[in-house]
């Protein structure tokens, strides 16, 4: 008899339908509101301890925990809404301090049988889903300080290298710098060549005390331009941090004159994402002092281990802003390091420099700009306020044995998460200035709850819609259709999730065309059976003609949508991406159950049995 399928094929169509329906199936479970809590320094350790201290501090806030879990990065508090988040995040960051990382976050409901099975929810867009925010602030002081440090540096050489002798060149608190020298001649030929090589420079003499002085201020266009160059480079910078996070569709732009919004969606560990986005960590590479060498040329800092000190030169050979390249590894004796690879500049100075210092030692300078919070009562409110401070520490002391040059290594980090941490950021580029959180919260979706509804509602009711005609158009043969349609959207769901995609507004236009599309073929093939029967041929037979003859035209449809849907892909960013990937994914689970499915159910509805008439 016709319209059998041999059981090996049913059951291979059934074994796909029932994967489909397990990774399918995390979509079902909505998301907690939760607070993610990592320590900020390895030694840090999050334990059942310490968040037995954070619940009891929101007891007596009065706000309930709604489940609590440790994890491999930390701890993880649940709460019931998104208003109880914020509040509890406060609560906690005042209990913890600068010790812990605290981070909103959204945490998986997944039962644990699926995520064994690694099933997890399809990934939303920020329209959709939301997800976390943090509003950045860019030190602009700072970056005009880091500028004039340069710039000393810079004058230093070439009064040397003139031949002209000063007496000192500091950057002063004003923000000016200010030269001395015990000569006149040489105060005013330093001015002369000053003013001929650096125009952004507003040059004023003085004398004071029997010495002569030089102040220098920067014009105010130069400092706008400095302060641009920070917001610019901070974007790019944030931009590959982000990057190297993997978030789908994040968005990093700037907001007014010194701020960066950085928005991720559906990121699971914000721990760990705020850590690397906000940690101004950089590099001084510098010589260890000679024991003859003036108070005033040196500074003395800790290692980060805090067991003794070292007194370096004031001068920096580079900082972390000339690697081009790093990737984190271990030595032969299994310890962490960070291999570095210098640009062209970079590369010279460092080979200039340690060409007159063999046997000299030379201290890698671990550098972060941090801030610490303090709470004030202002009207019987708690007002945070941000201080900010820098620490600087040593993290590699060791002899120069050879000429260095563009290659070379970093040793004694505390782990490989901080060695994979600290090349990421070198990799993903330094900051021009400082950046400070200034709010962080999550993010609710951006085209707003109404339009979210509305698309979800075009689907329903286009679905149900579609649903109706066939079964009023095809009888028992729509019904079966309708059947298949489900298993559509189910299986669409499934590979989504699977391939991490993220779903848009977009998206779900993709998905009612989706539909439309199945249903296209459907109508192609039983109004194919519908036309044998009419001709006279048996039942049994226009089932299969229908089938076998429709499958061409159905094929060139689709392969010429998903065709487009390609170039769309590939052509086509943010919003664009997200329709094409949906279509695409639509066009081919549409395709096996209109075909495959569709065919099974009637196949096992009718199959294999005499029949004289069709409802059809």
């Amino acid at each position: 008899m016709l319209n059998k399928y041999p059981l090996w094929k049913n059951a291979l169509i059934v074994l796909v339908l029932l994967i489909g329906g397990i990774y399918a199936a995390p979509n079902l479970f909505p998301d907690d509101y939760a607070v993610q809590l990592s320590g900020s320094r390895e030694s840090n350790i999050v334990n059942q301890p310490l968040l037995d201290q954070v619940k009891q501090a929101l007891q007596q806030a009065d706000i309930s925990v709604k489940g609590e879990e440790l994890t491999d990065n930390g701890g993880l508090l649940r709460f019931k809404d998104s208003r109880t988040q914020l509040e509890a995040k406060e609560i906690i960051s005042q209990t913890l301090k600068e010790d812990y990382v605290v981070a909103l976050n959204l945490a998986p409901t997944t039962p644990e049988w699926l995520r064994s099975l690694g099933a997890g929810p399809m990934k939303l867009g920020l329209d959709l889903r939301g997800g976390v925010h943090f509003l950045l602030e860019v030190d602009m002081v700072s970056a005009v300080a880091q500028r004039l440090d340069v710039y000393v540096s810079e004058i230093k050489t070439k009064l040397r290298t003139d031949k002209l002798r000063y007496r000192s060149v500091e950057h002063r608190e004003d923000g000016s710098l200010e030269l001395k020298f015990s000569a006149a001649d040489a105060r005013d030929q330093a001015a002369t060549l000053l003013r001929k090589d650096y125009s952004e420079f507003i040059i004023n003499t003085e004398d004071l005390d029997g010495a002569f002085y030089l102040t220098i201020n920067l014009l105010e266009s130069k400092i706008r331009e400095i302060e641009d160059y920070a917001i610019k480079q901070n974007l790019t910078t944030l931009r590959n941090r982000v990057n190297e996070l993997g978030v789908a569709e994040p968005l990093v732009q700037r907001q007014g004159r010194n701020r960066i919004v950085v928005q991720l969606p559906g990121i699971q560990d914000t721990a760990a994402a705020k850590r690397i986005i906000g940690k101004t960590a950089n590099l001084e590479f510098r010589l260890e002092a000679k024991t003859d060498a003036s108070r005033v040329a040196t500074e003395t800092y800790e290692f980060r281990d805090q067991s003794r000190e070292a007194t370096l030169e004031k001068d920096i050979i580079i900082t972390g802003s000339s690697v081009s390249n790093a990737q984190s590894s271990f030595d032969e004796n299994g310890q962490p390091q960070v291999n570095i690879s210098l640009d062209a500049k970079g590369g010279q100075l460092m080979n200039r420099t340690t060409k007159n210092a063999i046997k000299r030692r030379m201290a890698v300078l671990f550098v972060e700009h941090k801030s610490r919070t303090l709470y004030e009562t202002v009207n019987g409110e708690q007002v945070a306020k941000r201080i900010p401070y820098v620490e600087k520490r040593i993290i590699s002391l060791a002899t120069i044995q050879s000429i260095l040059g563009a290659s070379f290594r970093i040793t004694g980090l505390d782990s490989a998460t901080e060695s994979s941490e600290l090349a990421l950021l070198l990799r993903a580029g330094a900051l021009a200035a400082p950046i400070y959180f200034v709010e962080e919260r999550t993010v609710g979706p951006s085209l707003g709850e109404q339009n979210i509804q509305l698309g979800m509602m075009s689907v329903q009711i286009g679905f149900a819609l579609v649903m109706l005609f066939m079964v009023a158009y095809f009888r028992v043969f729509g019904l079966l259709a309708n059947i298949a349609l489900t298993f559509n959207l189910m299986m669409l769901l499934a590979v989504m999730s699977i391939m991490s995609a993220t779903l848009t507004l977009p998206g779900i236009a993709g998905i009612v065309l989706t539909v439309g599309m199945a249903v296209d073929a459907n109508v192609l093939i039983f109004s194919r059976i519908r036309e044998e029967l009419k001709n006279g041929m048996p039942a049994q037979s226009a089932i299969s003609a229908g089938f076998d003859r429709a499958f061409s035209t159905i094929f060139d449809a689709n392969i010429t949508t998903l065709l487009a849907a390609v170039i769309l892909f590939a052509m086509g960013t943010g919003p664009v991406k997200g329709f094409a990937i949906t279509l695409s994914v639509g066009i081919l689970t549409s395709m096996f159950t209109a075909i495959m499915v569709t065919r099974m159910l009637v196949n096992l509805t009718y199959g294999g049995r005499a029949l004289k008439k069709l409802s059809i």
